[in-house]
């Protein structure tokens, strides 16, 4: 099991480059940080390994299988079974509860009733976020926000999880909070890019 890219670049019509030449391989489990400068291409790359962008040249592989060519539908079908995802903005829905964003991750899936009960409270109780369950997103600080959308991309057990700058809009000591949760699920065997 890996995310595989090979010869992988992106160019924007603006005439930005995204990434150039990326060969990269991420074996399952593992915790892989991109490090670079602004502009250096770090988002459009986890972009390209969640199938969130398509790249211009080379290609990207899940678990052996081609996937920088397939469908929209198929795609989305491996964003909502194999993949999760962690967004610099937490991106919750505001008139939901926190249990609520989680469980809107499973119907996706049409997972529904005890089985979805029991992932959503596991995935909350994962990541420290059982009390507060019936809050929204405006009752909640940005980091408890943070949490809530890890325990989403967590919930339906993905193999992978894409963090895209997590850490961004929090403070330092929260911060290194979600880093030490994010290395706790590789530790777990879920493999984390971010």
């Amino acid at each position: 099991m890996s995310i595989v890219m090979r010869n992988v670049s992106k160019r924007y019509s603006n005439g930005a480059i995204g990434a150039v030449d990326v060969d990269l391989t991420v074996e399952q489990g593992s915790f892989v940080a991109l490090f670079g400068p602004s502009g250096s291409g770090k988002t459009s790359q986890v972009h390209m390994m969640g199938l969130l962008q398509r790249p211009d040249e080379g290609e990207v592989l899940i678990d052996g299988d081609r996937v920088d060519d397939i469908s929209e539908h198929d795609a989305a079908a491996i964003r909502r079974t194999k993949l999760g995802f962690v967004f610099q903005s937490a991106s919750l829905l505001n008139l939901l509860s926190a249990y609520e964003n989680v469980d809107v991750a499973l119907r996706l899936l049409g997972i529904r009733g005890s089985t979805a009960r029991d992932a959503v409270t596991g995935a909350l109780e994962a990541v420290g976020m059982e009390d507060r369950a019936s809050h929204r997103p405006d009752e909640m600080s940005g980091g408890e926000q943070q949490r809530v959308a890890i325990a989403r991309a967590l919930v339906h057990e993905p193999g992978y999880v894409l963090a895209d700058e997590p850490t961004g809009e929090l403070d330092t000591a929260t911060g290194a909070s979600i880093l030490r949760l994010l290395k706790g699920i590789s530790e777990a065997g879920t493999t984390v890019v971010m």
